[in-house]
């Protein structure tokens, strides 16, 4: 079997191009380029998106070197700018918390990295990645599911993958532990085999990345008596507790933000907890919306909790904290991915 392999330069990847080829198949190595130098200064940390990529680069071309097999860079930074970064700008301008790596996989990793290589001329019959996750094909199409190793499981980036997509996708660490593709590092004798995990798409400061100017607003508490003043409203996040410049006898968070009038509302935690949700701009995987009992999460660190689902609303049984306009809710029935939405509006609910 042909496969493309999407290499970043770290563990996850790496393994997976060793795995393929040591199980015989024809293995290429292919990685896409987002970073444009001297547009952005980014930082020190691991991430997708940084002014690390030429050494992840060095280190994705080495280990195609170890494997014995071709490896080719895709430059792909103006889709990225216009996809991924342009859409992370707006969402946080209006006030909402945007998913840059739920955009990125779909529209990107696993939409315009195989259409490049395979229009440069790469034949392949599937293209892997490290994602840990699961693709099966039962009465006729195709499921995703949750990977076996819960702390490391991706699913909730991979909801917006289509039937087409998934056809043609492998994810070999579904079924492993993180520790376990750390010890096939090791036997594999690959260079990375130690490299640290990257931790946010990207790896300086979210401001830079806005390129908008410091506005003047206020910081208030729910009756609008102002606490203090910020630079822009773009630079908070709901349930942000830290970094608020703000004291006060109790813990407050960012419980709201207004655009409109760039304006950081906060109060306690109990403001934070919500029931129901509205979703919008949904994907099915299977192409028919859910309806009754499922379980769903709105963050990707979180297990699925229980909920109930019909014609784009969403209610938790025990209710959720800190839910954000623009964030993802991805539903589950037990281990399958059904899809989920963005989240539009939010009915907060005192306790």
């Amino acid at each position: 079997m042909r496969i493309a392999v999407g290499l970043s330069g770290g563990v996850d990847s790496s393994v997976v191009a060793a795995l393929l080829k040591e199980q015989g198949h024809e293995v290429v190595g292919t990685t896409m380029s987002i970073w444009r130098e001297g547009r952005y200064q980014g930082g020190c940390g691991d991430a997708c998106f940084g002014p690390h990529e030429a050494e992840d680069i060095a280190s994705a071309r080495e280990l195609c070197v170890q494997l014995g097999i071709p490896y080719h860079v895709f430059d792909c930074s103006d889709a990225y700018e216009k996809t991924v970064l342009d859409y992370f700008r707006e969402e946080y301008l209006a006030g909402r918390t945007p998913n840059p790596c739920v955009r990125c996989n779909s529209s990107m990793k696993f939409g315009l990295l195989p259409h490049l290589a395979r229009e440069s001329g790469l034949d392949f019959d599937a293209f892997a990645t490290g994602h840990y996750a699961r693709v099966v094909h039962c009465n006729s199409r195709w499921h995703l599911l949750r990977g076996v190793d819960e702390a490391k499981d991706q699913s909730y980036f991979l909801y917006r993958l289509t039937q087409e997509q998934l056809s043609g996708i492998l994810f070999p660490l579904g079924e492993f532990r993180k520790a376990d593709v750390r010890r096939l590092a090791s036997r594999f004798g690959l260079a990375v085999k130690d490299k640290p995990e990257s931790q946010d798409f990207y790896s300086g400061d979210k401001a830079e990345l806005m390129q908008t100017p410091p506005r003047q607003g206020n910081i208030v508490d729910e009756t609008g008596r102002v606490l203090g003043t910020h630079q822009g409203h773009w630079n908070y996040t709901i349930g942000q507790r830290r970094g608020l410049g703000v004291s006060s006898t109790r813990p407050l968070y960012v419980i709201d933000i207004n655009a409109c009038r760039n304006e950081v509302v906060l109060g306690t935690v109990e403001k934070l907890l919500t029931k129901r949700l509205l979703l919008t701009d949904c994907h099915w995987i299977s192409g028919t919306p859910p309806k009754g009992k499922v379980l769903a999460k709105i963050r990707s660190t979180t297990r699925p909790a229980p909920a109930h689902f019909a014609d784009g609303e969403l209610v938790f049984t025990d209710g959720v904290s800190a839910a954000a306009c623009g964030q993802s809710a991805v539903l589950y029935e037990g281990d399958e991915v059904l899809g989920g939405g963005v989240i539009s509006s939010i009915l907060k609910t005192s306790t």
